[in-house]
């Protein structure tokens, strides 16, 4: 017998060892040979990372989705890992060791990364036990990890190759710079925060003409939020239809401050109806006007060191071509290696002092800061390694387009071809000592060397070296001579994006380069679950590296989640204090209720709002299953493995069985078009609604009668349907259901496997007779039991029911299921009638109208004053809120969040009055 309750936080220890135990989730588990295969790649949490209420969503419905296609007999494989998150985890070692006060550079570099090894070995990885404890079935003992030898193999593979095919080269080119981690950065580490700033209107003179601030034809106006990079402006930008500039197209103006002559160029990037119509262009400190001055031919002057102090007197750069006096002297001194804050707040001064400040007017504006270092980035001209991410992603986009992969929802695929058509070259390289070094070595005359070894590189070197005769040739012969490691090339210090290596995830963690049985087995992978934050920056860049390496997408569809909100729809932030914790969840209501609820409110395209009530509630969900349970082995309910089903003659016992058919198929369909809150939705309306509430109530009399063999079959159909039940369930509710399947074998019996290799239920029962007949009965009773509420009457008050209209097949149905009718609707007595009796209140079941009496029960009078008196009150409401949310003021500027409440409200209060406006029209006619 079941204990009385469930305890999840003694079962979920014991059934996750269970698990263990049984390499329940290895590779293949539970399949047969030969078996169809499907995998999914768990798309790689950081090593530093911990689990947030996005893991809990995106590793729920991939665990939902394995569960269920084990359970359908495939060869599955859920494959693990994670990703060495360069940045994030070098920042975390560095602050290790400041804590023993050894600063990154007081080490070599062999010497930190080893000191990240052992972090890594101590303290990395948590998010995988935490993994465990939400249920996830991955197979554990294929964990991968973006630094192990195999996927390094992999990444060195990929970039030599990449390189040698031209895909892969150096530039000088803008990049996202993180001056305080002092390292490129990649968009996605580029996080917008608004932030209150200035914008500063500066007056550049015409050249040749004599500066007067009070003819507007002695100079243009410009307008930066930035005045620290105007000494790296060279030039300005006007609209080429611009009437207001048109004559100074090609003349110059002086650059005021720095006495640059820079000239006046038309781009169709100044826009005439924004500020004065022209725009400053510096090439080294914008990306806009890097492309503006590519196209015109501007110099690229960067007046920043990599700390984001200026740098001018040693910059020849800088210096070149200043044909007119700098207007302050002594200037340089004071900018030189200032911070760039600093340095902004004294050349706004200096030009006030020349009278070349025109105005400054307040400006709210994002400001792009990298989200580790917490500090304004800056777009900074350096050396960095590219990939021609456009030609890559030519197959990848023909992938989409031609439906080889699909997007689901469909409407993300916008978001993917907006991105792809428009791709720029991806910046690979990271000033960084964690993570891939860079394959790339350098002679002393700068030449590349691109190889997978330093071995293979120095025999490339001389090679090179000893063809080019002449002084080159003797000096290698010379070096080859005493030869010593380092002597001849010097290798590349930076390391490789993450996302370089995390790209290769679908192919890398099956053995590629190497031909693996697993590679064979599992590539294609099927499905992709992510969020859609990372569609280009992940998503994009496997399906161009799958489709490059290995000829074929890694994945036939891609599942885009939303996000998970707090009850009120906004978006969680530590800033907010609205952060809900899953592991929190886990510990107060069971990894199950935590999955359950995520799964269901995981509708395609709706963020999931999540209140912990509603947690709460699907653990009641689960409480209810277990006292079902219960309740069914108390009336001696077993399986019965000598009972054939389709012998079952009671109405009721056919009924369930064919409603078991149709929760079946709406789960199965659900599940495989990734409408989980449907294959959900639908499993909690079989168990709660009909298995629950009506199965078990209309088989007590069974239970309790004298029939021997109604009980047997009725004991039968019940462990039957309890043990689909538990299928159904398993992919979402693991640790309960593995509970109860062991626990349900029948006394002195085990079960042949574990219910997560049990075989998914099939619809294998129809009898739409017997179906019509109780959902006939479930309307009739609901109808009853809805109007004694509405309608106030006292639970313990019998009422009598007259039938008018009623047809034959209606009449069989009333005494067929009498005892039913009079037990669950508290009715004392069942006639016929020609037309509703007075003082009686109507509801329409099929053809025939059920009529209750209520006169004698109830006063109809105050019924109605009652409900009148509720309906006014809800009816204001409805008014409040409507008003409010046509306050157009109210809508624009309230938080999303608050509109989308007062929206749900309102919905709420307009259903409730729908529901009084019914009661009172029903007393009204019973009056």
């Amino acid at each position: 017998m079941l204990e009385k309750t469930y305890d999840a936080k003694t079962v979920e220890p014991k059934i996750a060892r269970l698990w263990e135990e049984a390499d329940a989730f290895k590779a293949g588990a539970g399949s047969k040979p030969g078996a169809e295969a499907f995998s999914i790649v768990i798309p790689p949490p950081n090593v530093t990372g911990s689990l947030h209420m996005g893991h809990a969503l995106n590793n729920t419905l991939q665990d939902v989705l394995v569960r269920f296609e084990r359970m359908r007999g495939k060869n599955v494989l859920w494959q693990p890992g994670m990703d060495h998150a360069g940045i994030a985890t070098q920042m975390v070692v560095e602050r290790k060791l400041m804590e023993q006060q050894i600063h990154r550079r007081d080490l070599t570099r062999a010497e930190f990364v080893e000191k990240v090894w052992e972090w890594k070995a101590e303290s990395g990885g948590a998010i995988f036990n935490q993994l465990r404890r939400l249920g996830a079935s991955c197979d554990w003992s294929r964990e991968r990890f973006t630094m192990d030898e195999g996927l390094s193999k992999a990444v060195l593979e990929v970039f030599v190759t990449l390189y040698k095919q031209g895909l892969i080269y150096k530039d000088k080119r803008l990049v996202n710079w993180d001056p305080k981690l002092l390292t490129a950065i990649s968009d996605l580490e580029v996080e917008q925060i608004e932030v209150n700033g200035n914008l500063w209107h500066f007056r550049y003179p015409i050249e040749g003409e004599t500066y007067d601030p009070e003819n507007p034809n002695t100079y243009i106006t410009v307008a930066t939020t930035r005045p620290e990079t105007m000494l790296g402006d060279t030039g300005v930008a006007v609209h080429p239809d611009d009437e207001r500039y048109k004559h100074l197209i090609g003349k110059n103006v002086v650059l005021p401050l720095v006495g640059r002559r820079i000239p006046i160029v038309a781009d169709e990037y100044s826009d005439p109806e924004k500020g004065s119509g022209a725009v400053k262009i510096t090439p080294a400190h914008d990306f806009n006007d890097f492309e503006v001055g590519k196209r015109h031919k501007l110099r690229a002057v960067s007046v920043l060191t990599t700390e984001a102090t200026i740098n001018i007197k040693d910059n020849e750069d800088f210096l070149e071509g200043l044909e007119v006096t700098p207007m302050r002297e002594g200037v340089w001194d004071q900018l030189q290696g200032m911070d760039r804050f600093e340095a902004r707040k004294l050349i706004v001064q200096i030009m006030e002092e020349g009278g070349f400040l025109d105005k400054i007017e307040p400006h709210r504006h994002t400001v792009p800061h990298g989200d580790r270092g917490g500090v304004p980035i800056e777009p900074f001209l350096t050396d960095q390694w590219y990939v021609n991410a456009a030609e890559l992603a030519k197959p990848a986009i023909a992938s989409v387009r031609e439906g080889r992969t699909n997007f689901v929802p469909k409407n993300w695929e916008k978001t993917y071809f907006d991105w792809m058509e428009n791709i720029q070259p991806w910046t690979i390289s990271r000033q960084l000592w964690w993570g891939h070094q860079i394959p790339a070595w350098y002679g002393p005359d700068g030449h590349i060397f691109v190889e997978k070894s330093e071995e293979e590189a120095l025999d490339a070197a001389v090679e090179y070296y000893l063809a080019l005769e002449g002084p080159w040739k003797a000096w290698v012969e010379d070096k080859l001579e005493n030869f010593q490691p380092g002597d001849i090339l010097t290798r590349d210090e930076d390391v490789l994006d993450t996302w370089f290596s995390s790209a290769l995830w679908p192919f890398s963690t099956l053995g590629w380069p190497d031909k693996t049985p697993e590679l064979e087995t599992y590539y294609q992978t099927d499905v992709l679950v992510t969020g859609f934050d990372i569609i280009f920056f992940w998503v994009a860049r496997m399906m161009m590296m799958g489709l490059h390496f290995m000829q074929e997408e890694p994945f036939h569809t891609v599942y885009v989640h939303a996000l998970v909100r707090d009850k009120n729809g906004a978006k969680m932030s530590k800033s907010k204090g609205n952060v809900i914790d899953p592991l929190e969840l886990v510990d107060e209501y069971g990894a199950d209720a935590l999955r359950f609820t995520l799964s269901i409110m995981a509708a395609q395209g709706r963020d999931v709002k999540l209140d912990p009530a509603r947690i709460a509630g699907y653990r009641n969900f689960g409480t209810k299953l277990w006292n079902a349970t219960r309740f069914a082995q108390m009336n001696g309910v077993e399986r019965n493995d000598e009972f054939w089903l389709q012998d079952a003659r009671l109405t009721v016992n056919r009924w369930i069985l064919t409603e078991l058919s149709r929760a079946t198929r709406e789960v199965t369909e659900g599940l495989t078009s990734y409408r989980f809150n449907e294959a959900a939705g639908a499993a909690y309306k079989f168990v709660w609604n009909l298995f629950c509430d009506w199965y078990l109530e209309l088989l007590k009399p069974v239970f309790m009668g004298d029939d021997e063999q109604a009980k047997v079959e009725s004991r039968a159909v019940a462990a039957f349907v309890l043990d689909e039940i538990y299928k159904l369930l398993h992919p979402f509710m693991p640790f309960m259901t593995e509970e109860l399947w062991a626990l349900t074998a029948g006394e002195g019996q085990e079960r042949s496997s574990l219910i997560c290799h049990a075989t998914w239920p099939e619809p294998s029962f129809e009898d739409a007779e017997a179906a019509a007949e109780i959902n006939w009965l479930v309307d009739l009773v609901t109808g009853i039991r809805s109007v004694r509420s509405e309608m106030n009457v006292p639970p313990a008050a019998m009422a009598p029911l007259a039938m008018v209209g009623a047809n034959e097949a209606t009449r069989e149905r009333l005494a067929r299921q009498d005892q039913a009718i009079k037990r669950l609707a508290r009715v004392e007595e069942i006639t016929f009638a020609e037309a509703a009796p007075k003082g009686s209140a109507q509801i329409v079941i099929g053809e025939a109208t059920a009529c209750l009496p209520l006169g004698s029960l109830i006063d109809l009078k105050v019924e109605a004053a009652r409900l009148q008196k509720e309906l006014a009150k809800v009816t204001d409401e409805v008014a409040r809120i409507h008003k409010k949310l046509s306050n157009e003021k109210f809508v624009a500027n309230a938080a999303p969040e608050v509109v989308a409440g007062e929206r749900e409200k309102l919905a709420e209060f307009q259903e409730t009055q729908e529901r009084l406006n019914l009661a009172l029209a029903r007393v009204r006619e019973a009056g």
